[in-house]
Formats: C-alpha cells, sequence, structure tokens
C-alpha cells in the first residue's frame, strides 16, 4: 500500500499531527497487519524498508514505531524493530484488565445509553449472531459489538483506556472464534450484556460483561496450551 499523494489511487494522506497524520496511518496500517497476522510476534521490521514500502518518507514511520513502542507492540532490535511476543501471564494480565474496563463500560452504557445508542447495540448484537464467514469475520464483529458498547457508556476516558487496550490484542495470534464452541458462547453472551443495559441494571451489565471477556480468556489459553503441545 502506498500513502503517497502523487496519484488518484494511492490513499491521501495528511501532513502533521492527528488521526489523518502520515505518522497515525502508519501506525494503523502496521497494527492492522498484527491483527490480521501478517506481522507475526517476532518479525523483524526496519524503518527504511517499511517507508519505502509505504511510499512515506522516514518520519512518519518513525513516528508509527515510536507509539508502536510506546504501547508495548514492539521491540527494539539491532538495526531496527521487532514484533513483541507476549508471555502466557502477560495475556492473562491483558486479560484480567480487560475484564474490568469492559465491565466498566457495559456499567456505564447501563446508565447512559440513549435510545439510539440501544437501538444501535441490538443491531451489532444480531450483526454478530447472523455473520458468514470464518472467524476473521466473526472477531470484526465481535470488534463492532463492543464499540457499541463504548459509545453507549459515554465516557471519553475510558473509550481512549480501551482502545489502547485494544490495541495490545494484535499480538494475540488468531482469534478465540477458532475455538469449537466459541461463537455460539459468544452470541449467548452478548445477549446478556444487552439485557443488562436495556433494563438499566448496571451490575447485571457489568457481571455479564465480565463473564464475557473471562470466558474469552479460558478460550485464548485453551489456544496457547494446544500450540505449546503441538510445539513441545
Amino acid at each position: 500500500m502506498n500513502l503517497s499523494e502523487d496519484g488518484s489511487d494511492k490513499t491521501p494522506v495528511e501532513r502533521g499531527r492527528g488521526d489523518n497524520s502520515r505518522g497515525s496511518k502508519v501506525y494503523k496500517i502496521l497494527l492492522e497487519r498484527m491483527r490480521s497476522g501478517d506481522l507475526k510476534p517476532g518479525t523483524r521490521m526496519r524503518e527504511d524498508e517499511t517507508a519505502r514500502e509505504l511510499g512515506v518518507s522516514r518520519t512518519p514511520v518513525r513516528e508509527a514505531f515510536a507509539r508502536l513502542f510506546a504501547r508495548g507492540l514492539v521491540e527494539s532490535a539491532k538495526g531496527g524493530w521487532t514484533v513483541k511476543e507476549l508471555t502466557r501471564s502477560q495475556v492473562m494480565e491483558l486479560y484480567s484488565l480487560r475484564a474490568v474496563l469492559e465491565g466498566a463500560a457495559a456499567r456505564f452504557a447501563a446508565q447512559n445509553a440513549s435510545p439510539s445508542d440501544l437501538a444501535a447495540l441490538g443491531f451489532a448484537s444480531d450483526a454478530f449472531s447472523n455473520v458468514s464467514g470464518g472467524a476473521g469475520a466473526r472477531a470484526k464483529a465481535n470488534m463492532v459489538f463492543h464499540e457499541a458498547i463504548y459509545e453507549a457508556a459515554h465516557n471519553s476516558y475510558l473509550s481512549r483506556m480501551l482502545e489502547e487496550l485494544n490495541d495490545s490484542l494484535a499480538l494475540l495470534p488468531d482469534t478465540t472464534f477458532s475455538v469449537d464452541g466459541r461463537t455460539q458462547a459468544a452470541t449467548l453472551e452478548h445477549r446478556a450484556i444487552v439485557e443488562g443495559i436495556e433494563a438499566r441494571d448496571a451490575d447485571k451489565a457489568e457481571a455479564a460483561a465480565r463473564r464475557h471477556i473471562e470466558n474469552a480468556m479460558q478460550a485464548r489459553l485453551e489456544m496457547i496450551f494446544k500450540k505449546d503441545l503441538q510445539e513441545g
């Protein structure tokens, strides 16, 4: 993908700061490549090679890698950077914190959601239930559902914390929706969260959201142990 501005078939990118800056665009591209598995943990990257591939100068690439480093997504390596690989304990820490934050988002949503927020949340829940395609498509539909909760929570500080945390999920290979039965279980878990929010029952919504993430963590650990056994 080329980010230069000298052709109509290339993605226009604004200079400067903010979400539309070149550095931010490069960051999002690299993050998406981590999520898709194109950039796996342990992959080495160089600023000059990345800049050449994306058709930008090294400055926005340097900014993007600095942001990835600050988020704990890459590590400095000789002559470049390496995509970080999370340990099992770090994975558990990540999911434990995510359970707390997702629970808080569901609680705030139960307290603050507008009628339009509730409609969007119901639509996102149904969309996940009816999604076609593989585990990747289900993972994207799941993210849309959770983003609908964040919107309904109406707490910008919490949203920023969740954005950073969810960026870290890019370091996890594959998706828990590749585990047998996880999609069906998540569908029921989503409905429980929605029911709590619609009933304005903050305790029920928070508890349901926490269970959802705790169950996702169990699926993730199952994936990790299965992989360890295969490699052993």
